[in-house]
């Protein structure tokens, strides 16, 4: 049955209720004079102002005022002062339904507005129809609706007849959608499709859940198991054309919807519906487990190699004793030669008292050991991996769809002779850089031995695939770059590029800028006038920068806190929810109708955000069992509806009034923390020792200046954070609002600078180690003398006139996000063979670079505010340790995706938290203010809403019943 009720209260609100907000009132309800002439022609004050309320009415929202409606004041006063009246002179309209009725029929005739039947209402039902199937939500569909209904000129019908229209519509776009993938499908594969839910694998469960259960492995047998779901998808022969002229954001519910379903689930529903979440997930599935082979192919040679790294390290070590002895026993027999000869006495007879030459001969043998063993490097022992690549590699050559690009095509004639065993193949090493270290070791190995030569191989494929000269069609993460950059017309198109076309324009204005900065920084070089540091003898020197805090701010922070009220974070939860609403972007997964059982939904967000788990949330709560919780988490919880559920959240913070003292919106800093899993989680092999020994993941986070943690995404430990930068600022709404990014060292790199640049971003990172750090300049031997010291090379113009077009394609793909920019910084700073688009972004990246290390040794008050935004990061930090209070704040998740939603959740607790946080200090100021305590802006600014020890966390949790 099409479901009728599919807009929550606040929703229907939103759309149908008459704006109190200023700007709107300000766009729809201000009367033209001939609007005034109209409505001047009623005779009594109150008509005037009902004729004016209606009109106003029918333009926004679009619908007829109701028999007895409350107008509220702010509508009332801005239409009366417009006509000279007093808002209570409408109370007799209201009562009086002819007279509503007469107006009505005259503001059709005047302004054209139709009633919502016949032909017009036919043909609206018409368009809502095509609209749904593109409509990326409920609330979408029926925003639409309204404002073609306004556009049109159409009175709007009942917020019921709208709600049932939209239903309607929606059931109908699923039902064409799923028809028309059905449709491409052959009976056989129909056949083999049903297959796949009653099919029984691994002894106990069905081949579709056997299929979805996949993740990106770390050894040879992750590997296998990965292939063996990709083989038997590639048997099924389910081309992606399927899937053509399908809205991505239907093709994904559809995915969805068959990784939540159970095999008895999916049994039960209409063919059409089963058959296309299954060809969907076929598809997807196909290409996804490709991206995993290659994802966990990345992952075994990078624990080779480490382990290789060890081992020789290792040996070293082991070796420095007999190095030590060897040497000593060196010196004791060149000491005695040298006094022989100064004595005149035989040499053949103190070599025998030394040591002897038996002994002598041992010694040479032993140093020539050690001086191999010295100068052995890892690649030395990578050959010990070779059985583990030789489990899986020749079955995933085979079985991977493999495209290259020229300059790869003697690594794929090298993977031809893996893959399909040619033992009487030549080994040719074409595939490697001439200045490679594996020349030497490949030259030094056994005739015949092929083993380091496939190691090789397999180590390159790696390379290759991450720098992008090879690739997968339909793959999510490793397609063809050149492909996946938009049009040049688009390019060109894009409202976030700001650059010129011309790239001579661009050239022209970086070089003055630098000409002009390098002369302002030998200035003050020569006066010594750099703030906290100074340039002597072509060495710079900084000083630490020291912080600049009111003597009594802290005293108010305390007293602002010990203010605020005791809270539960249940009683927390439903407060926030209460003022906005965010649990209203947890849709049905199915229908897209919100979640009705919202304490059972708030179980599950606190159980994700405090680390628990399901299972103890449902022993923590009397409200709902585990089984119930987690038809709640399948169902409504995923990914956008946990970005829908934060942006809200902090949207509504930001337009709280305390918000405004710590900043504008506009500046936010990024940082990554670490969170230790466990050994069987996806983070085994992925180890970084600045964390210790542990695996682990880093969750890296965007904070704007007001304190919201407006985006956060799981990265791993070991990965340099620079990429990810780009990736919160232009896939969220408020990061796009961001004028100003603070980073810390390790979130920059040149490609970084150079991207952020052409975005229209100021990126202002803290590098720890700036003297060091060259400046580059379009003429070197101009530099002023002071500075002479100071730089480091010669900006290349070549590769960024050449590379122009290319650069703004790479630039605009990542403001349209058509991909992650992460994926391609990345690929960029893969590139083993210097592509020209990376080495043009290298250049425009030290262009920014240099120019930034100008202003930020001048720049006092820009060193201050990125201290401060750093600061802010940090200390988010200590607010999520204290929020993932379970399982010991291990993330214990076996499965990407529930190690994001773990990360996701705890993103979004912390947010809200924040917002009641912000409300209630903000409530506390006026409290001082009232007791005449000092609450100035200054003061103010240095508050921060992340204090949690007023918030009990743990215990029973209940929830009030509303």
């Amino acid at each position: 049955m099409p479901r009728r009720s599919i807009l929550t209260e606040r929703q229907r609100s939103a759309l149908f209720d008459l704006p109190t907000d200023e700007t709107l009132m300000l766009r729809h309800y201000t009367l033209a004079d001939d609007d005034i002439e109209h409505i001047n022609e009623r005779r009594r004050p109150e008509n005037k102002i009902g004729f004016a309320l209606q009109l106003c009415a029918l333009r926004y929202p679009g619908r007829l005022l109701s028999s007895g409606e409350v107008i509220p004041e702010k509508v009332l006063r801005f239409i009366a002062a417009q006509l000279g009246l007093t808002g209570d002179d409408v109370l007799p309209y209201a009562a009086r339904r002819q007279t509503r009725q007469q107006h009505l029929h005259t503001l059709r005739q005047i302004y054209g507005f139709k009633m919502f039947s016949g032909q017009g209402a036919r043909s609206l039902k018409a368009w809502l129809e095509n609209e749904a199937e593109t409509a990326q939500s409920n609330e979408d569909l029926a925003r639409r609706f309204f404002e073609e209904c306004r556009r049109s000129q159409v009175i709007l019908p009942g917020i019921s007849v709208i709600e049932r229209l939209c239903a309607d519509a929606l059931v109908s776009a699923e039902r064409q959608t799923e028809s028309r993938i059905t449709n491409r499908i052959d009976d056989e594969t129909k056949e083999r499709l049903d297959a796949l839910l009653t099919e029984i694998v691994d002894s106990n469960v069905t081949r579709f859940i056997w299929l979805r259960r996949f993740e990106a492995g770390s050894n040879s047998a992750g590997a296998s198991r990965l292939l063996d779901r990709l083989e038997f998808l590639q048997e099924l022969d389910l081309s992606p054309d399927i899937l053509a002229d399908v809205p991505p954001h239907r093709i994904t519910r559809l995915r969805r919807q068959g990784e939540r379903y159970f095999a008895d689930g999916l049994r039960d529903i209409t063919s059409d519906r089963r058959l296309a979440i299954l060809a969907v997930c076929a598809v997807e599935w196909k290409a996804a487990i490709a991206d995993a082979v290659i994802e966990t192919h990345d992952r075994i040679v990078g624990k080779t190699w480490r382990d290789a790294k060890r081992l020789s390290d290792a040996r070293i070590a082991d070796a420095r004793s007999s190095l030590r002895e060897t040497l000593r026993s060196f010196k004791d027999l060149g000491a005695a030669l040298l006094e022989a000869k100064a004595d005149g006495a035989p040499l053949d007879a103190a070599v025998e008292v030394a040591c002897g030459w038996s002994h002598l001969e041992s010694m040479v043998i032993t140093a020539a050991e050690l001086t191999d063993m010295m100068a052995a490097d890892a690649l030395s022992h990578v050959v010990h991996g070779y059985h583990r690549f030789r489990r899986y590699a020749p079955r995933m050559l085979r079985a991977l769809d493999i495209c290259s690009a020229p300059v790869a095509a003697p690594l794929m004639q090298a993977t031809k002779v893996i893959a399909h065993d040619q033992t009487d193949a030549p080994r040719q090493v074409g595939f490697l850089r001439r200045t490679s270290k594996w020349h030497r070791h490949l030259n030094a190995q056994d005739l015949g031995d092929n083993r380091l030569w496939e190691v090789a191989v397999l180590f390159q494929v790696r390379e290759a695939f991450r720098s992008g000269d090879i690739w997968l069609p339909h793959s999510r993460r490793y397609a063809d770059l050149k492909q996946a950059l938009v049009p040049i017309e688009t390019a060109k198109a894009c409202p976030r590029l700001t650059m010129p076309f011309e790239p001579e324009t661009w050239l022209d204005d970086r070089k003055a800028r630098l000409a002009e900065g390098m002369k302002r920084l030998a200035k003050a070089a020569r006066a010594g006038a750099i703030p906290g540091g100074s340039i002597e003898n072509g060495v710079l020197k900084v000083d630490r920068l020291t912080a600049a805090i009111p003597a009594d701010a802290d005293g108010m922070v305390l007293d602002l806190y010990g203010r605020l009220p005791a809270v539960r974070i249940t009683d927390l939860l439903q407060e926030v929810d209460d003022d906005i609403g965010f649990t209203e972007t947890f849709t049905h997964l199915r229908t897209g109708v919100p979640c009705k059982d919202r304490i059972g939904l708030l179980n599950v967000l606190l159980a994700e955000g405090l680390n628990l788990g399901l299972s103890k949330m449902a022993e923590a709560t009397s409200s709902h069992d585990y089984f119930q919780l987690s038809r709640l988490s399948r169902w409504h919880v995923e990914s956008d509806a946990i970005n829908r559920a934060l942006a809200k959240v902090i949207e509504a913070q930001a337009n709280l009034p305390m918000a405004q003292f710590w900043g504008g919106g506009m500046t936010a800093s990024s940082d990554g923390q670490f969170f230790p899993t466990t050994r069987h989680g996806e983070a085994m092999n992925l180890i970084n020792a600045k964390y210790g020994q542990e695996p682990g993941l880093k969750a890296y986070t965007h904070v704007s200046d007001q304190f919201g943690p407006f985006a956060t995404q799981n990265i791993p430990a070991t990965v340099n954070e620079a990429p990810y930068i780009l990736d919160g600022l232009l896939m969220n709404e408020v990061g796009k609002k961001i004028k100003e990014q603070y980073a810390d060292t390790g979130g920059f790199t040149d490609h970084v600078f150079a991207a952020t640049a052409l975005l229209s971003y100021r990126f202002v990172p803290r590098i720890r180690d700036l003297p060091s750090k060259r400046l580059y300049l379009f003429d070197p031997a101009v530099a002023p003398k002071e500075i002479r010291g100071l730089v480091g090379g010669k900006i290349r113009e070549k590769p960024i006139t050449e590379n122009w077009p290319d650069i703004l394609r790479a630039v605009a793909t990542m403001a349209a996000g058509v991909m992650p920019p992460s994926q391609l910084l990345r690929k960029f700073a893969s590139y083993p063979r210097q592509h020209e688009l990376a080495v043009a972004l290298r250049e425009i990246g030290r262009i920014e670079r240099t120019l930034f290390i100008i202003d930020w040794l001048l720049d006092a008050d820009m060193q201050r505010r990125a201290q401060i935004g750093l600061n802010k990061g940090e200390a988010h930090h200590a607010l999520k340790n204290a929020l993932r209070i379970g399982r010991q704040g291990e993330i214990r998740d076996r499965t990407s995706e529930g190690q994001h939603y773990r990360m996701a959740g705890l993103n979004l607790l912390a947010a809200i938290i924040i917002y009641w946080n912000t409300k209630h200090l903000g409530h506390a100021v006026t409290t001082r203010k009232r007791a005449g305590l000092d609450c100035s802006p200054q003061l103010l600014a240095h508050i921060s809403p992340l204090g949690w020890a007023h918030v009990l966390l743990t215990g029973e949790y209940r929830w009030k019943n509303r």
